[in-house]
């Protein structure tokens, strides 16, 4: 245990002080196992062989337990926290820290661009994106944070072990899906650690794993229309277990389908879930270069 954590009040110290017990309506585990909260610091601080980042945009900063590690880096931690109760913590804890700013608002409707333009101007790295992701709020947080992906630096998120595994997942395999397809195209996604159960106050049903999402310097196949192909992505996943030409039938006509595959160079009777994103993107601007 390092200097800094010995310092720092956990999770169960902090529910007594202040009378709270977790909201299980709201998916709440607080993380408790120090080390997790250390392996996490330094998956941001040392990401890519990269400076630290000098600010971090944590989602669902709860207790402030891991806000007080990320503080410890030298960064300005910009917490983001829906929960008014906890929000009062949180001011009583970190508030007079001049690095530490709250923002009591949904992490799903942030507006990360916009925090992050002025310091992008200034001349500093792209912020980093940190969070324990309620399980059930996983999918929007990753898809809210994709409409950022260029004005944010690396992502290094907690989520249910189920969900890494599938976001690590090859094309091809049986866990790869839509959400890979998606994600994998603009950012390398690789583990950082798992997480046991044990980890967390109260301890939830499955275990977890912390993932980190590297900028691509150049994303796995350009396309004009981003919105444009998560539709397509997601209409192919829809029916992935179908041939490429069938999949398609929820955003072309077979006759547009073929024409597509073709300009793509694919087997119109491969499955979509063999498909990278490097193909999905081929599909994409064969569908743009249509109109």
């Amino acid at each position: 245990m390092s200097d800094t954590s010995r310092g720092i009040p956990s999770p169960g110290e902090l529910l007594r002080r202040y009378g709270l017990s977790p909201r299980k309506s709201w998916g709440q585990n607080f993380l408790h196992a120090r080390e997790i909260h250390e392996e996490i610091v330094a998956a941001v601080a040392g990401f890519g062989g990269a400076a630290p980042a000098t600010t971090i945009i944590e989602i669902g900063a709860g207790l402030g337990t891991l806000t007080a590690h990320l503080l410890a880096t030298g960064a300005v931690v910009e917490a983001i926290e829906r929960d008014r109760d906890l929000c009062t913590v949180l001011r009583a804890e970190l508030g007079d820290q001049p690095r530490f700013v709250l923002h009591e608002a949904d992490a799903v409707r942030f507006d990360y661009s916009a925090l992050a333009k002025p310091r992008i101007e200034a001349g500093e790295a792209r912020p980093a994106v940190v969070g324990n992701l309620p399980y059930q709020l996983t999918g929007p947080l990753l898809f809210a944070l994709l409409d950022h992906d260029q004005r944010t630096g690396p992502w290094v998120v907690m989520v249910q072990r189920e969900v890494a595994d599938r976001l690590c997942a090859e094309p091809g395999s049986k866990r790869y899906g839509g959400v890979t397809a998606a994600l994998s195209r603009v950012r390398r996604i690789s583990r950082v650690c798992s997480v046991a159960r044990g980890c967390f106050l109260p301890p939830p049903r499955v275990d977890s794993a912390v993932l980190r999402f590297d900028p691509r310097a150049s994303p796995l196949g350009e396309v004009a229309d981003p919105a444009g192909y998560l539709l397509l992505v997601r209409t192919c996943f829809q029916r992935r277990r179908k041939t490429l030409t069938n999949a398609l039938a929820g955003v072309a006509t077979r006759e547009q389908a073929l024409r597509w595959i073709a300009a793509a160079e694919l087997d119109p009777m491969i499955r979509p879930e063999r498909l990278g994103p490097a193909q999905f993107a081929a599909l994409q601007r064969a569908r743009e270069a249509e109109g």
